[in-house]
């Protein structure tokens, strides 16, 4: 299945189209986009310098329709012939309308494509980021590849929460793995959109975020199959906002929210759920053994935290009680 139902493609609106677009182009880069208009230029203009011979074009979702300032910014680039392209407004707002809004555009207006990537709003590609995506996955055949995202403090001061686990890469190494987490830095095949259906990302995410992560733990079930590409190197601007405590320990309840609705959609009785929901209770007292753990090799507070915010978070989710980041109200660009 190539693309949602039509009732919904119909809400969105196609407002910026480059004067060269050729539907037989194999690799579409889809960037969602939410208040963040000076960022995106960095991206785009990273997406510009890639350093390849393949011809791609980009997939623009403008996610805020009542401002829709990257509007401006999406129609300047296309405008200009740098890429071929589109921008859509997807006017239902939260982190998966806007993804699925992106790759069921992409699916539909170029159906020759073969790979899809994505990078986010906030994001600057390495030159040969495009380049070293695709030819993995053709030379290994994985259906998914994966890269790192690399934080890059306004806040030098920061630089220390490099090592935090809400900013460092799953792997540090080139080669197959089990899965990836996050759709920052992603090539998917088209094949696995067909094997999985549309809506790619499940709604129950919108808000709470992690529909990247339940839709690879989905194909990590499928028997798909995961490289990582540590060279293709993505970084990822954090303004001061992003490292507060409060948005740290916000963070780690909502990995742990995200990790228990990923487990609690592979129990299928009632037995399994009640056994999920004890094993997150178990694990509180456990991460407070990993938080001293980590004081003692990381000493750095906000590191040493975080299993302990993370399981909190699980066992506040398993009684319906999470963060929902995601919903306009709630970000600070």
């Amino acid at each position: 299945m190539d693309g949602s139902d039509p009732s919904v493609r119909a809400l969105r609106a196609l407002v910026a189209v480059s004067p060269a677009l050729d539907p037989g182009i194999e690799v579409v880069v889809c960037v969602p986009c939410f208040r963040r208009p000076r960022y995106l230029r960095r991206t785009l203009e990273s997406l510009v310098a890639q350093r390849t011979h393949r011809r791609f074009a980009v997939v623009m979702v403008e996610n805020d329709a009542s401002k829709s300032e990257s509007v401006p910014v999406a129609a300047e680039y296309l405008a200009s012939g740098k890429f071929a392209g589109v921008c859509v407004i997807e006017p239902r707002q939260g982190n998966c309308h806007a993804i699925n809004a992106a790759f069921e555009t992409a699916l539909q207006m170029f159906p020759a494509a073969t790979s899809f990537l994505m990078i986010d709003d906030d994001e600057i590609a390495s030159p040969d980021w495009l380049e070293l995506m695709v030819r993995t996955a053709g030379a290994t055949g994985a259906d998914i590849v994966g890269g790192p995202v690399f934080p890059e403090f306004e806040d030098e001061r920061k630089r220390g929460l490099r090592r935090h686990p809400a900013f460092a890469p799953a792997y540090e190494a080139s080669g197959p793995v089990p899965v990836i987490y996050g759709c920052g830095n992603c090539l998917i095949r088209r094949s696995v959109f067909t094997r999985l259906g549309m809506p790619a990302f499940d709604l129950r995410f919108n808000f709470l975020g992690g529909g990247d992560t339940d839709f690879f733990y989905r194909c990590m079930r499928l028997g798909l199959r995961f490289h990582w590409v540590a060279e293709a190197v993505i970084s990822e601007t954090v303004p001061q906002s992003r490292t507060s405590l409060r948005w740290l320990v916000t963070r780690g309840l909502r990995i742990g929210a995200i990790n228990y609705h990923v487990q609690r959609k592979a129990t299928t009785t009632i037995w399994l759920r009640a056994k999920l929901t004890a094993k997150l209770l178990a694990a509180l007292p456990l991460s407070l053994v990993y938080a001293v753990r980590a004081i003692l090799t990381e000493r750095e507070r906000t590191i040493a935290m975080h299993p302990v915010t993370v399981a909190i978070g699980s066992a506040l989710a398993a009684f319906g009680l999470e963060p929902q980041p995601y919903k306009a109200s709630k970000i600070i660009s």
